[in-house]
């Protein structure tokens, strides 16, 4: 049987959420599906899972990228909800690499694209990333390839 997709996964949880009446909830996964559902029509056909996983991505990162305006204001009743909305988005995201894990990954990569300064970077990132999608940070993975790269 194939993997549901995430738009699949996210209908059943929609019911789910309608069932249990938890609107807060419901108001996050439709969005989501809404995301998900531009996506697909602005690319004229269904969305693979490393698309989802984009889409997915740039929407947690949206809002953490948003805490720090709503930590300024002072708004902590929106700081609450963003949280609430980056922890349910979360739970679809595949699970995230650990430090050890990823600085594994870094090393190998470094080590296959043959990278020795920091204007290597491209080659190490360009090998990563795709390697890494969807399970660490973009900004973490750079910093730790700039790390290395002394």
């Amino acid at each position: 049987m194939a993997e549901k997709s995430l738009a699949d996964n996210l209908f059943e949880e929609q019911k789910e959420a309608m069932k249990a009446k938890d609107r807060f909830r419901l108001s996050v996964i439709r969005m989501l599906r809404a995301e998900l559902q531009n996506g697909a029509i602005a690319k004229n056909a269904p969305l693979e899972r490393e698309e989802e996983l984009a889409i997915l991505t740039r929407e947690v990162k949206k809002r953490q990228e948003s805490l720090n305006d709503y930590q300024r204001a002072n708004r902590q009743e929106l700081l609450d909800d963003l949280n609430r909305e980056i922890e349910i988005l979360k739970k679809y995201l595949p699970e995230q690499l650990s430090e050890e894990e990823l600085d594994r990954m870094v090393r190998e990569a470094i080590a296959e694209s043959g990278a020795e300064t920091k204007r290597d970077m491209g080659k190490v990132m360009g090998l990563l990333m795709p390697r890494v999608k969807g399970k660490a940070d973009g900004s973490m993975v750079r910093q730790m390839v700039e790390n290395l790269l002394q």
